[in-house]
């Protein structure tokens, strides 16, 4: 009570020429999916826990999904993820969280560069850097005005809408809270667009033009657009406007979904199986790309590049390609600070 009542009572809470703390610099908040810290299933056992645990990842009735990920799916899916994790593990940690904070540094230098008084934070919607910290870390350092980005391009409620609730979620606890914006999607935006098209011809250029150029996006339950989720089409729109910049070479171009989970039909066609047949088929050469990752991580590390470019060859294909995700390249640093500079109008 006396803590409480010294609060009340402290004169610099009643100063009217106090400094107001939303005029500080602006805050920018990026946001990815998560990562174990370690590739050992103690670790792994503990992300999944909190991954799978949100009902936006999992729509299915709490009490019923928490016997089934205790018993059955945390109990052995660590062990057999941890040694993926392992052949993928850099010096530095986690590929997500590497190229994830190595790509928020030069965004943050980017936007420098431009003259803007921005302070630039990375979370993780689950694992570390944990998104309430972040964000506390922005207040803070004195931001009043922050820009949330999800590090998707294409909008999925189990993605996108999860890390605005954990945004929002915070903030609700808090009595000031700062102004808040988000950059909620952008699978069109010139910036994002061109960046994945100079990986494509830059690629080219060096090792040739392939038979089929694969997008392969990470899968969603078909249920969850029938209910209204817009991620396929967003998928569709990024590929459809990736195939306009690569003109006639677009003809290349297709569209799969991997990481499919459970039993339920998924989005389709399935990446691997896509692979195998093009294999028997007599497809010779195909080069692969994830553009719904920002950041190379167990997807599109040990899925990508080792498993389906294995299922490939099996099956009778001739060479697989991997094209990385787009990371910290420079180029794509600046454009993405552009577009971020771009949500912050108004506030600079």
């Amino acid at each position: 009570m006396s803590r409480f009542l010294s609060e009340v009572h402290d004169p610099r809470a009643l100063d009217p020429e106090a400094p107001d703390p939303g005029r500080g610099p602006l805050g920018v908040l990026l946001i990815n999916l998560g990562t174990p810290d370690a590739p050992t299933p103690a670790a792994v056992r503990r992300y999944l826990g909190e991954f799978l645990s949100d009902p936006r990842v999992v729509e299915l009735p709490a009490a019923l999904w928490q016997v089934i990920l205790r018993l059955f799916v945390l109990t052995r899916r660590p062990a057999a993820v941890a040694p993926k994790y392992a052949q993928v593990w850099l010096d530095r940690g986690s590929p997500l969280l590497v190229h994830s904070q190595d790509l928020a540094d030069a965004v943050a230098a980017s936007l420098r560069d431009r003259g803007l008084d921005v302070r630039v934070g990375l979370a993780m919607r689950y694992g570390r850097p944990v998104l309430a910290d972040a964000l506390d870390a922005l207040r803070a350092a004195g931001c009043g005005r922050i820009l949330a980005v999800p590090m998707y391009p294409q909008y999925a409620a189990s993605t996108t809408a999860t890390a605005v609730d954990a945004v929002n979620a915070h903030l609700a606890r808090l009595r000031h809270q700062p102004t808040l914006r988000f950059l909620d999607r952008f699978p069109t935006a010139d910036a994002y667009v061109d960046a994945l098209h100079r990986a494509v011809r830059a690629h080219w250029d060096q090792a040739g033009k392939p038979d089929r150029l694969l997008l392969s996006f990470h899968g969603l339950p078909q249920q969850s657009v029938r209910q209204g989720d817009p991620y396929f089409r967003d998928c569709h729109q990024t590929a459809r406007a990736l195939r306009a910049r690569l003109g006639a070479d677009g003809d290349r171009l297709h569209v799969a979904f991997q990481s499919r989970f459970g039993a339920a039909p998924w989005l389709q066609p399935y990446t691997q199986p896509t692979l195998e047949s093009w294999g028997r088929e007599g497809v010779g050469t195909v080069d692969l790309m994830c553009p719904g990752f920002l950041a190379d991580c167990l997807e599109t590390l040990e899925e990508i590049d080792m498993g389906c470019r294995e299922a490939f060859l099996k099956a009778g294909g001739r060479a697989f390609r991997y094209i990385p995700c787009l990371n910290a390249d420079p180029d794509w640093a600046r454009d993405f600070a552009a577009l971020i500079a771009d949500n912050l109008a108004g506030w600079t």
